[in-house]
Parts: C-alpha cells; structure tokens; sequence
C-alpha cells in the first residue's frame, strides 16, 4: 500500500477558505484542531469516501465486505464477501426495493470472515465495522487474511451525525468484554439501543443540531426490541454493536494493539467532512 496522505493537511484546509491562505503549516493546523475540525472542513482528501476508493489502485487484489447491490468497487481483481450468495442477495433487493441489477455477479466467499481461504492486498467496507460482535475477532481475521503492508479502509458511522447521536461512545471495556464471551451474535442491549434508543438518520440535521427526540416511542420501541430478540432464539439479529467517533477509534485500536491482540497499525483517520455522517480510516498491515 502507498503511503496515505497525512489527517491533516495544510495546504486542503488552506484551499477551503482564502482567508487562511497566509497561514504557515504549523498554524493551519493548529487553526484545524481549534476551529476548522468540529465545523466539518475538510483537511485531507482521504476524508471524502470518494477519495478514499480513488486511492486503492486498481492492479491489486481487493475483497469488498458487504457490497449487497451497491459495491463500490469492481474489476477483475475484486472479490466480493457477504452474508447472502449472489442469488439470495437478489431476492432481498426486491424485497427491500434497491436494484437487484446492482448486486455482483458472484459473491466469492458467503459467511463471515472465517470463510476466507486466500489473502488480499487491500480489504475494503463500509458501514459494516459497526456490525460485527466482536471487533476484536473481526480485525484479527482482517489481519489473517491481508498481505504484508496491505491496507484495511474502511468507511464508517460517526455517532454524533446519524440515528446513534445520543446512544454512548464504545470503550476499550465495551470491546474486550465482547472479545471475552467470543461473541458471535448480538446482545440484547445492541437489539435495544437499535431499535428503541436511535433517533432520525438526516445527517444533515444532525450537523444543524437537530438530533431529534430519543424519547419517541420509547416504552413501544422497546418491548418490540424485546420481542424480536426473543423470536430470534439466540440467531443473529443485524444491528449496530459499536458506536464510534475518530476520537474513540483511534482509541480503541491504539489499545488492542498496545495489548497485543492485533497487529494492525493506524495509517489513517480522517474527521468527518461537514454534512456527512462518515469518516474514514486506513489500518496497515506490517511488511
């Protein structure tokens, strides 16, 4: 993987706003933290999801977790891995109303990650983090099965400006705890928090600070939440399990691996730009 370009970099938060053109790098910067980050200005090209495919080259090998019918990559070294075959995935397209045309013609590995059986120059997901019961076991497989000095992207939630604004952060404790009971399904309490404890999805709004009332409904959304755990039997329901920030997933990566339970290293983590409810990062496998 080539080297990323740096969080913050001066001369794209000097391009956002002319009067910041005479600052020197040191105090573009510092302005960055101070002022520019928490309104969402852009100061990196790596923040924008868009930039971030654009920056996995073509001529490696890549697997895509969870493309469903909207993958963001394609070619003949891209490989898909989803929970649904090919077919089935079409079948939930006509039932959800997105485009079953949009679904890859093979989904080469059908599970989770285990399944995989060959390695990978880059990993790529998007709003799928988020997903997995245990985050520990997740990137260590991610670790497994990526080539030395290949990067993991990853396009992921930011809590504060989507339907988990008011639900807490993720802590190292949240994830070790998990890591420790071998999760492999949810918890009632992630059924809970999805279901009865989120808010509206408007990013937009959410930047306003319009987050809504997460008291709507509540006792209702609740016992649905309970009642659909219960019906599960104990089988996989799809929720949100983590709720990050860049803040807190640096945090919490810096610890697993200060721990020694992966060897991933952080190449990159960039902030939200203003009116998205994303940001993206860039974990580096070690040559």
């Amino acid at each position: 993987m080539r080297n990323p370009p740096p969080t913050i970099d001066p001369d794209t938060y000097r391009a956002s706003d002319p009067a910041l053109g005479k600052l020197d790098d040191e105090a573009a910067i510092a302005h960055y933290r101070a002022h520019g980050r928490d309104k969402g200005v852009v100061a990196s090209p790596l923040a924008l999801r868009e930039n971030l495919l654009l920056f996995i080259e073509d001529d490696i090998s890549l697997l895509e977790i969870g493309p469903f019918c909207r993958p963001l990559k394609r070619g003949p070294k891209v490989d898909y891995l989803d929970v649904l075959d090919a077919d089935q995935l079409r079948a939930r397209a006509g039932q959800t109303g997105d485009d079953a045309a949009g679904v890859p013609d093979l989904i080469h590995h059908v599970g989770d990650l285990d399944v995989v059986d060959r390695t990978y120059d880059a990993i790529l997901s998007s709003h799928a983090i988020e997903h997995q019961p245990d985050l520990v076991h997740h990137l260590q497989q991610i670790e497994r099965i990526l080539n030395p000095g290949g990067g993991y992207f990853l396009v992921i939630p930011d809590k504060r400006y989507c339907f988990d604004h008011f639900i807490a952060e993720s802590t190292i404790a949240d994830v070790l705890q998990a890591h420790h009971e071998r999760r492999r399904v949810h918890t009632l309490k992630s059924v809970i928090e999805h279901r009865a404890l989120t808010v509206h999805n408007d990013h937009r709004r959410h930047w306003q600070g319009e987050h809504g009332n997460p008291e709507r409904n509540r006792t209702a959304r609740v016992k649905v939440a309970l009642d659909e755990y219960e019906a599960a039997d104990g089988a996989y329901i799809d929720v949100h399990a983590w709720y990050f920030t860049p803040p807190a997933f640096r945090s919490i990566l810096t610890s697993l691996r200060e721990l020694g339970l992966i060897g991933l290293e952080i190449a990159g983590i960039y902030h939200p730009a203003r009116d998205r409810n994303e940001f993206c990062a860039i974990l580096k496998k070690p040559e």
